[in-house]
């Protein structure tokens, strides 16, 4: 059996900066605004985080089920290394998207948007199916795609939208800077695992792209939320902190430039999701104090 501190690597706290990160801007952009809501805010992010724990199970449960993982470079997984049941695996996935739905209801109640169910019960299907169901669409290419659109766009834009019951401008740049860091970390993700993946059969967009391509579409996601910085600070130059996040990136550029594969490619996951952290709190500070 698994033990406590398996079950928790295997829910793969390294990712949770892309929980953290949308709700941390959305919240930035709702307090320049004078509408932040601190239960709210807390409630949003209590989705966020319940969400990516149960999408790192419910990826843990059916590529286990399906084999994908049984020669896997990255980090520990439960079901393809045989430490624990599938069936726990998916309970606990499904637990936790209970957990996420319980606080979604919370954060609708209070902000009165209750067509944001609808919204909820997506994200929820979204994050089951990108590997689960009988067609993933994980495994044709589109992960990458929902990332943006769900830890993106989604995630800031939502949480500006349940406290300050609007939509604004630095609120939908932060949401293309996130969901553009969310989805540099799946393409390291996709690029180190390009070999197993293509054995198994499992068409992700790294896959499908090639290395060289890969690597480049890495490239572009990691500098999009610096050219955003750039652009809103030639109007708020205090906005211009979140390069502190810069010099962060460069061991994860360097790493996938050089052409750098398999395990080596595992700190750029952990370099990027943490310059998006460093992102998102310098922005959202900056947001939060009249300077967006």
């Amino acid at each position: 059996m698994a033990t406590v501190a398996q079950w928790i690597e295997g829910a793969r706290v390294r990712t949770l900066p892309n929980a953290f990160a949308p709700v941390i801007v959305g919240t930035g952009a709702a307090a320049g605004v004078d509408r932040f809501d601190p239960v709210i805010a807390l409630l949003a992010l209590l989705v966020a985080v319940t969400l990516i724990v149960g999408v790192n199970y419910a990826n843990d449960y059916s590529d286990g089920v399906r084999g994908t993982d049984e020669q896997r470079v990255g980090p520990l997984r439960l079901v393809g290394s045989g430490l624990a049941e599938p069936g726990a695996v998916r309970t606990a996935a499904f637990v936790c998207f209970g957990l996420a739905a319980v606080c979604g209801l919370g954060v609708v109640a209070l902000s009165g948007q209750w067509w944001l169910l609808l919204v909820g019960a997506a994200c929820i299907a979204a994050a089951w199916f990108y590997t689960g169901g009988s067609r993933p669409y994980g495994y044709s290419g589109f992960g990458e795609i929902a990332v943006f659109v769900f830890f993106g766009l989604v995630g800031v834009l939502g949480t500006l939208f349940v406290q300050s019951g609007s939509f604004n401008g630095v609120g939908v740049g932060g949401a293309v800077a996130i969901g553009s860091f969310s989805a540099a970390v799946l393409v390291a993700n996709n690029l180190r695992d390009i070999p197993t993946d293509r054995e198994t059969g499992k068409r992700t967009l790294a896959v499908l792209l090639g290395d060289r391509d890969t690597r480049t579409l890495y490239v572009v996601l990691a500098l999009v939320p610096f050219v955003i910085t750039l652009l809103t600070g030639l109007r708020s130059p205090w906005v211009l902190t979140a390069f502190l996040a810069l010099p962060l990136m460069f061991p994860s550029l360097r790493a996938v430039l050089s052409g750098r594969t398999g395990s080596a490619l595992v700190p750029a996951l952990r370099d990027t999701g943490l310059a998006m952290l460093v992102w998102a709190v310098a922005t959202a500070l900056a947001l939060a104090l009249g300077q967006g």
